[in-house]
């Protein structure tokens, strides 16, 4: 990486301001309806890509281009089905791809595909490989870093030698081993990593297999916090957990700040995640795929590059991501409006909630 992480916020107020300004300026000798932007994500067994990502991403698209039109697909996890999607939608003459790649290398030869097509491609969320145009994610080792400092705090006195479990992300993701990597340089010193597990799909039911097996091999003894790499992975270690009725459960991290998962830090499950602010990546990314859409350059909107596996000094917007814990829900979630009281305070959670300061 080149350039601070931390101006990547300054990079981001330059790309809204910019692109919103140039949506009144000429697109080249293009019409505007003539501008088509392709919108592609990897699955929908993590909650966000449907419930977060798409909507926001059409959301802000209309807004800086009303006459735009945004195709869309989902891959289902598949890179295979990707492929065919992408390759539809350089066929059909889109003007500018959002992709949130299933399987970097996979998908390579899609990206040089579009280049050759004049179709610019920007990596969202994953980093692609190939001559994409740009990217715009979080910073995946501060993630990581998140998680391992506070399953270090939830584990309290058992942080020192105490045993971990590492349940991380599906190995096809670059964003994987970014957040592994984050994690283990604040735990390798710290704790002793007694298992370490890579979860296909990110999907919740192997995420429960393999810790079923981690309890079977280690006993519940053993295991003193447990690192996941998202929410999805979370639900499925804690329903191993209490499946083998494992009482206390050990603190478990989690990422994403999804809907459950903040219901199961209420309550006491899962101990922390990370919230990632969707709709500041999602209108960074859309703007940059408007300005790229309409011809413009967008070297000068960003503040910092990434170097992939195959190009370097990719143009990017790296944002800061922030943990929460039962503590700070409120002034992270619900000051933020990501989620109301009352859709996090279920009925049967209230009691929970006014212990966490929710409710009165």
């Amino acid at each position: 990486m080149r350039g601070p992480g931390l101006r990547a916020a300054a990079g981001l107020l330059a790309v809204l301001l910019a692109v919103s300004l140039s949506a009144c300026a000429d697109s080249g000798g293009q019409g505007e309806d003539e501008l088509t932007i392709g919108l592609l994500l990897p699955s929908r067994a993590v909650p966000r890509w449907e419930k977060s990502d798409r909507p926001l991403i059409e959301k802000r698209v209309k807004e800086l281009c009303p006459e735009c039109r945004l195709l869309y697909a989902n891959a289902e996890n598949d890179a295979a089905s990707q492929r065919q999607q992408m390759t539809s939608m350089i066929t059909r003459g889109v003007s500018a791809l959002l992709l949130d790649v299933v399987d970097p290398k996979a998908l390579r030869s899609s990206v040089h595909a579009a280049q050759r097509e004049g179709i610019p491609v920007v990596a969202y969320d994953r980093l692609a490989e190939g001559p994409i145009s740009g990217f715009v994610s979080f910073d995946g080792a501060r993630v990581g870093r998140l998680q391992g400092r506070a399953l270090l705090a939830g584990m309290g006195a058992r942080a020192d030698r105490g045993g971990v479990v590492m349940m991380n992300g599906d190995p096809s993701s670059p964003n994987a081993a970014w957040y592994e990597g984050g994690a283990r340089s604040v735990l390798q010193d710290e704790v002793r990593i007694l298992k370490s597990y890579d979860t296909l799909g990110w999907r919740t039911e192997n995420a429960h297999d393999h810790m079923s097996a981690a309890i079977s091999d280690l006993g519940p003894a053993a295991i003193d916090g447990v690192l996941a790499a998202n929410d999805s992975i979370a639900a499925g270690v804690i329903s191993a957990l209490k499946s083998a009725r494992v009482s206390p459960l050990p603190p478990v991290t989690g990422q994403d700040a999804d809907l459950d998962a903040v219901r199961r830090i209420v309550e006491g499950e899962q101990y922390m995640t990370v919230y990632k602010p969707f709709r500041l990546e999602a209108e960074a990314a859309a703007a940059m795929a408007v300005a790229l859409a309409r011809g413009n350059d967008i070297d000068s909107l960003v503040r910092t590059t990434v170097d992939s596996p195959t190009t370097r000094d990719v143009p990017a917007i790296l944002l800061t991501p922030k943990a929460v814990t039962r503590e700070t829900i409120g002034q992270a979630l619900v000051r933020n409006r990501v989620y109301t009281v009352d859709q996090i305070c279920t009925p049967k959670l209230r009691p929970a909630c006014a212990r966490a300061g929710l409710i009165r």
